[in-house]
């Protein structure tokens, strides 16, 4: 053994060995001269004791050849086989033996793994001091786990038996996922061979936010073991990334950690979309993906982050202590370690760091809810910049760690131990149409654009609604055009005028009105279904309520506000009450609900289109009364719809039976065994009443729908003002005549919508004549079937040339013949007392009306289908129309 340092004075140290002392003791015939030699260097002792420290320490390590050299014994010199090793040799061969003593050490069972003590440690005197040998088995396991991190980082892959968690939780996968995401965001690029990430970094930086967002298929393809990674282990993966994404954008901007002192990661397009009503036990501490509307959102409270305190009793300040999003309560000192006192501590107001927290809840989307099932919710915590990002009434996608609570009431209530779930928010993004859009493939897209293109769009569009229905093309026409809505204006910012188009359907019993809701709840993109008779005015607008758990007034939605951009269906709309029916005025014009209860004062947007269905008074519609006097509905509320739909269930054997033939022929078709029975085979006729058009599947029509309403905006140029003028100031006139549906400046706006929406159908940017002609001729058929059978006649003959734009001329035919049939019909009945059964009208008086109509050619009229299939027959000898019933 080598010694370096003075005979002359005792050891400086109780640790040296017995062996070095004992090659002293037998070196000391040969040293006594040096050893008295160097007493004499050395200055008195004092009485108490020799001085280890002073100004002459450096004279104990000043060489003495005598003493500096190696005990001969047990050393072979002059083997010719010894070399020095160079540095890489002998590193390893270090390595071998560090691994040889741990593996020792394991199987003797003495002691812990990658703990080994040399012989020195064992002669440690009891009197050492314990913290220093703690300090010193820190040491040694830090470098065991770093000598381990050497070794892991070689292949991140091979977790060597670990889950996931355990392996991003060790340093040495820790500091590889680093290093790999790091390169990631550097040199990651897109098809134009542009940085993707630099360039998201410098627009996140310009706007002053501090969440990156990654993209989990491009994280996918480059780094596909930290995709793998990541969903399954998320609360050890996200610090990583925030603190590798945060040292990226120094780098970038060295000051930007003046503006924000984080940076966080936000994984968008997780691949598999998760329902509310799924997540189960196995999400639990996954990255899960899922979609609702919010219905519920709290305040934005201050949440404590990492908290410092002070003790009350010596002044000392403990900290710091991180709280976790889990931990059901606070995280306070059990002791001060400075004056072991157990309290009472205060928190350090200066030195505790605070982030932004909200509470809202989700509920799964109205359309995706299985029928007979009630709508599931979850509670999602947003943290830090994501509060706010979201208002109750939006549809939101949320990307966050499913977690689990432990809450007491939960287990008084169900008797065992139970933890309540929650969503921490990482992403959210709000599904609007443009999110649907972005949805939509080229070869969707290319397929609408080509479908725009037909000549007869708008009649295959509504052909195309409710097709099952048979008749009622008036309402058809304006489902249709409700579907797709006008464009809403906002002058300056100071006014805002509606876009959606309501519409109310009124007639009788067993006419298919709630059958029209139904398939709109199908086609349209978002719609909220409700009853009259299950909704009150806070169910349909918005009300407040108290949570249970803080004991706040929160904010609740309802279904307008639900449908926000999108169709609120009201069924049995009749059977409200009066107050329920008076809360949506605001909804239906202004299109926002405003809030002024338990100190919540606030406006949510509500900008949705109504499409109402109600029953007349008597329980059927009476032609000899008015449109007010058959439905008992307020003229404010009636002034609100932009087209009211009076279906009338009249008697009329030919018709009757043609739709008892098409409701046979449908039942027949869609029967779940028709291949079996050779049904599908069957071809049913074109019947008269029915749109000629091949109709648009409903799921190209629901595309074309989303796509027309985000892409296209038309514009009011070049149309005839003076003929929405003159039609305004005519129904004005005739409607103070009648007493009827009071006519108002919003017809003049519904006009304008209904032009719009005709427009938007053909994927036109502007609006033409054809678009205003077919809107007056809506709005008239609207506003004359609520008059009385006594005047609708005279006013179908007061704007026939408003009502014969767009009709076919046998239509026209055809609609004229059946009233001369009608007439001579009744007038054998009211004379005779008995039914006609052939009646039999001369051609010439056809033809007079057919003049009066610009239509001078008959003989096409009777070589169609439609005089063929009602029965009808032309004899040219007589020149008479022959009718058999």
């Amino acid at each position: 053994m080598a010694s370096n340092g003075s005979a002359g004075n005792p050891p400086s140290s109780e640790l040296d060995d017995e062996f070095e002392l004992t090659s002293f003791r037998g070196d000391e015939p040969e040293t006594d001269d040096v050893l008295a030699n160097d007493d004499a260097l050395q200055p008195e002792e004092d009485e108490d004791g020799e001085e280890l420290f002073g100004d002459n320490m450096e004279q104990d390590y000043r060489p003495i050849p005598e003493l500096d050299v190696y005990e001969g014994e047990g050393i072979d010199l002059e083997s010719s086989e010894l070399s020095e090793l160079d540095i890489e040799t002998r590193v390893a061969a270090e390595k071998a033996m560090r691994a040889r003593d741990r593996s020792r050490g394991v199987e003797a069972g003495g002691m812990r793994h990658g703990l080994v003590y040399d012989e020195e440690e064992e002669s440690e005197s009891e009197g050492e001091d314990q913290s220093r040998k703690k300090r010193r088995r820190e040491a040694e396991r830090v470098a065991d786990v770093d000598e381990d991190m050497v070794e892991g980082i070689e292949n991140l892959e091979d977790m060597k038996g670990h889950s996931v968690r355990e392996w991003t939780a060790m340093e040495g996968p820790k500091q590889e996922i680093y290093n790999r995401f790091k390169q990631f965001l550097r040199t990651t690029l897109d098809s134009k061979g542009h940085n993707i990430y630099r360039e998201e970094i410098q627009k996140m930086c310009e706007s002053n936010k501090q969440s990156l967002v990654v993209d989990y298929n491009v994280l996918c393809s480059k780094e596909n073991v930290l995709a793998f990674f990541l969903p399954e282990a998320p609360n050890e993966m996200f610090p990583i990334f925030d603190r590798t994404a945060k040292e990226v954008v120094l780098s970038m901007f060295p000051k930007y950690e003046q503006i924000h002192s984080e940076i966080y990661v936000r994984i968008s397009e997780l691949p598999l979309i998760e329902e509310i009503r799924s997540l189960r036990q196995l999400h639990l501490n996954q990255l899960v993906r899922t979609s609702g509307v919010v219905t519920s959102c709290t305040g934005v409270l201050p949440q404590l982050n990492m908290v410092k305190y002070d003790c009350n009793k010596c002044g000392f300040v403990l900290g710091p202590f991180y709280q976790r999003l889990t931990d059901g309560e606070e995280v306070k000192p059990g002791s001060c370690p400075d004056c072991q006192s157990r309290g009472p501590f205060q928190v350090n107001m200066e030195q505790t760091l605070y982030r932004n927290y909200q509470r809202i809840t989700i509920q799964e989307s109205p359309g995706k809810v299985a029928a007979g099932r009630l709508p599931r919710s979850k509670d999602a915590i947003l943290l830090a910049d994501l509060v706010d990002s979201c208002k109750p009434g939006d549809e939101i996608e949320l990307t966050g760690i499913y977690h689990n609570n432990y809450e007491g009431s939960l287990n008084t209530a169900n008797g065992f131990p139970v933890f309540a779930t929650v969503l921490e928010a990482n992403h959210i993004a709000k599904r609007d149409d443009a999110m649907a859009v972005t949805n939509l493939t080229d070869e969707d897209v290319r397929e609408i654009v080509q479908l725009s293109k037909d000549e007869k769009i708008v009649d295959r569009i509504f052909a195309s609604i409710a097709p099952s229905i048979y008749g009622h093309d008036d309402i058809k026409r304006a489902l249709a055009l409700a579907l797709f809505g006008g464009e809403a204006k906002n002058p300056k910012g100071k006014h805002r005028l509606r876009g959606d188009i309501n519409i109310l359907l009124c007639g009788d019993p067993g006419t298919a009105k709630s059958q029209f809701l139904k398939y709109v709840e199908k086609t349209a993109h978002r719609v909220v279904f409700t009853t009259g008779q299950g909704a009150s005015a806070v169910g349909l607008t918005a009300y407040v309520q108290r949570n249970p758990i803080s004991r706040e007034w929160t904010l609740e939605a309802g279904a307008l506000v639900l449908a926000d951009k999108g169709v609120c269906l009201i069924d049995e709309f009749d059977k409200m009450n009066d107050q329920d029916r008076t809360s949506i005025h605001e909804a239906m014009e202004q299109q926002n609900i405003s809030i002024s209860k338990a100190g919540i004062v606030t406006t949510l947007q509500a900008r949705c289109a109504v499409i109402a269905a109600s029953n007349p008074v008597g329980g059927r519609y009476d032609q000899s009364l008015t449109f007010s006097d058959n439905v008992d509905l307020s003229e404010p509320i009636l002034s609100r719809f932009d087209v009211l739909c009076v279906v009338r269930d009249t008697v009329d054997p030919v018709q009757d039976e043609m739709l008892a033939r098409f409701v046979t022929d449908s039942h027949i078709r869609h029967h779940p065994d028709n291949e079996l029975h050779g049904a599908a085979s069957l071809a049913l006729p074109q019947l008269q009443g029915t749109i000629k058009a091949d109709p648009i599947p409903q799921n190209l029509l629901k595309k074309y729908i989303i796509y027309s309403k985000e892409k296209v905006r038309p514009l009011m140029v070049n149309v005839d003002h003076e003929k929405v003028a003159s039609i305004y100031s005519e129904l004005r006139r005739e409607s103070a005549a009648t007493g009827s549906v009071p006519i108002t400046v919003r017809h003049i706006e519904s006009i304008i919508r209904m032009s719009e929406a005709h427009a938007r159908m053909q994927l036109r940017k502007y609006v033409n004549d054809y678009d205003v002609n077919m809107a007056i001729r809506v709005m008239l058929e609207s506003f004359i079937s609520t008059q009385k059978f006594s005047v609708m006649r005279t006013m179908r003959k007061t704007f026939s040339r408003y009502l014969s734009f767009k009709r076919d001329n046998n239509e026209l035919l055809f609609f004229v013949l059946k009233q001369l049939i009608h007439e001579q019909a009744a007038y054998h009945r009211s004379r005779y007392g008995t039914d006609i059964e052939v009646v039999e009208i001369a051609e010439k008086d056809l033809q007079e009306k057919a003049k009066a109509m610009n239509i001078h050619n008959l003989a096409a009229f009777f070589d169609s289908d439609m005089f063929k299939l009602n029965r009808l027959s032309y004899d040219p000898s007589k020149k008479v129309i022959i009718q058999v019933f």
